[in-house]
């Protein structure tokens, strides 16, 4: 089985603190359904820095990305399949899912 990350983009906060815990148990609800799939459920992200091949350095990356997850799957089909029920999805963020290699 190989791993993937899935990369999460956009989507944003619940206004209210009910939102707010109705989307924690959604992530929980996704996250649990994944079972021995999940390698590593990941964490949301903060501030981002760019860094240029010449070394400029700008705040906030440029790829918008809001966290990540890493799954095993037999497949890239079946980890985008996986992906399709996440709650990123539901607040207007997308996910990216890519094939990691292992290089050691």
């Amino acid at each position: 089985m190989a791993k993937y990350l899935l990369a999460y983009i956009g989507g944003g906060v619940p206004e209210t603190e009910e939102a707010q815990q109705a989307a924690m148990a959604a992530w929980g609800a996704w996250l649990g359904g994944l079972g021995d799939a999940l390698v590593d459920p990941g964490n949301p992200f903060g501030p981002s820095r760019s860094i240029a091949a010449g070394g400029a350095v700008s705040d906030r990356g440029g790829a918008g990305l809001s966290g990540y997850s890493v799954l095993s799957a037999d497949s890239l089909d079946a980890a985008t399949e996986a992906a399709k029920g996440c709650p990123v999805l539901q607040s207007g963020g997308t996910v990216e899912v890519y094939e990691t290699f292992d290089v050691m």
